[in-house]
């Protein structure tokens, strides 16, 4: 992927991002707080965690470590920490924890430019390329070659390449997840409709959403469908039908959306609400989102990847499980993978790839696969009763490894961020029928023309 050769400094980096990223605030990241405190206004929440009794010599010292996600999701990455603990017992990891991944990502540009960043850091694919443009990621690969006890070829091949940059391995990813369909198994059952089968089609997909729709004994209005209006969810549908998002992955110079193919999928994505009515509308998605609607047994049908997994197993009022995507042509699906980064103004560099070693092998990715926050990277825990147990739901697991062949990635690029914002912007425009299809495909390829000029200098 062609990357502007041109160095940014770092501070442009954090001015860059926060306009890219128009959910997140601009402070910098909060001072230690005592564990499990939690402001709930978008704070980060600083969980300082005891070193455990010294059993062995071992490594000394203290990291901090950011992450993003819901507090089911925070209770895989406290695992991990906890089990690092257990063979380390002499060092410190502080997770910062900032539960919004939009203001995780602008505490991230402001620590880097405050000359502060974490050691350590969570990182979403379609989000590094300004990073490591930037280099202020410390390279993973050397690290990895150098390893007794971890090798690339343990992990799925998928998930590695979409962190490497100009042919070295930057971040280890912890999933190799993708855009699954979660549904309400009661749902499907008490409206007589077979089950989601592992190759069904867009037709069955529409059909079932239609006769799932309805309205409840108690007035209240279930919808076949929530999927938010964003490329990384029509994308996969662009792909099965044959198209494509842009004209060329390694070196992309515009948008593909209004070719015929790519725009055929996604009408048919904007009929699910503008026709056919099974999505909720835009006032509706405002008052509640479309995770909360599942949960709440209003959703019969949930696109999300791996990540939502966690609090759906809190779940206790219905039976659920995952299905993959329905297929136009042919399968495919959409890499969703974070990874964890080292900061290369790191004071404390073995450690930092001390504990991502251990995140990262067997007994770390097996506590995360347990908790159901990943689809591991390792292959040995992805094949393994730690991630396939059935008793705990999804029944369905293999779904998403079955779906690994088939998944693509979208481009890896200084400017996808602002690329995304854009035609995210048009397609939800489109889908809430604010603005007619042609329209709104044609000023996402005009407000993008320049961020992919920016990509290629």
């Amino acid at each position: 992927m062609r990357i502007s050769k041109s160095r940014w400094k770092v501070v442009a980096l954090a001015a860059i991002t926060s306009m890219l990223l128009a959910s997140c605030g601009t402070s910098s990241p909060a001072a230690p707080t005592s564990a499990g405190s939690n402001a709930g206004d978008g704070t980060p929440t600083v969980i300082n965690e005891v070193p455990g009794t010294p059993q062995v010599a071992g490594m000394t010292g203290t990291i901090s470590f950011q992450v993003f996600g819901d507090p089911a999701e925070l209770a895989a990455f406290k695992s991990v920490v906890e089990g690092f603990k257990e063979v380390q017992p002499g060092a410190t990891v502080n997770i910062v924890h900032v539960p919004d991944q939009g203001d995780h990502m602008t505490r991230l540009s402001t620590s880097f430019a405050a000359g502060s960043p974490p050691d350590v850091w969570l990182l979403n694919y379609r989000r590094y390329g300004q990073f490591a443009a930037e280099g202020v990621i410390e390279p993973i690969g050397p690290l990895l070659e150098k390893s007794t006890t971890l090798k690339e070829d343990m992990y799925y091949q998928e998930a590695l390449n979409a962190f490497r940059y100009k042919g070295t391995l930057m971040c280890l990813p912890q999933n190799v997840s993708n855009l699954v369909v979660y549904y309400n198994k009661d749902l499907f059952n008490k409206a007589g409709i077979p089950l989601p089968a592992r190759d069904w089609t867009w037709a069955d997909f529409v059909n079932a959403a239609q006769r799932l729709t309805s309205v409840d004994a108690g007035g209240q209005k279930i919808y076949g469908v929530g999927i938010e209006p964003q490329i990384i969810r029509v994308a996969p549908f662009i792909w099965s039908n044959g198209g494509d998002i842009v004209d060329n992955w390694e070196h992309p110079t515009k948008l593909t959306l209004q070719e015929p193919l790519a725009r055929e999928a996604i009408q048919a994505f904007i009929d699910l609400q503008v026709q056919y009515k099974v999505a909720p509308n835009e006032a509706e998605a405002k008052a509640e989102n479309v995770e909360a609607r599942f949960i709440n047994g209003r959703l019969a049908m949930y696109f999300q990847s791996r990540a939502v997994t966690p609090a759906l197993r809190e779940i206790n009022t219905f039976d659920w499980d995952v299905a993959p995507l329905p297929r136009f042509k042919q399968p495919a699906s959409i890499l969703h993978s974070d990874a964890y980064c080292i900061s290369a103004a790191s004071q404390h560099k073995d450690l930092a790839w001390a504990f991502v070693e251990y995140a990262q092998g067997p007994d770390g990715q097996r506590r995360a696969a347990e908790l159901g926050r990943t689809v591991p990277s390792l292959k040995s825990i992805a094949n393994s009763p730690a991630y396939l147990n059935p008793a705990k739901r999804p029944a369905s697991n293999q779904v998403f490894l079955d779906a690994i062949p088939t998944m693509k990635l979208v481009p890896i690029m200084s400017t996808w961020p602002k690329i995304e914002n854009s035609v995210n912007e048009q397609l939800e425009r489109a889908f809430y029928a604010l603005t007619p299809l042609d329209n709104a495909l044609q000023i996402a390829v005009d407000q993008t023309k320049q961020s992919f000029a920016d990509a290629n200098k």
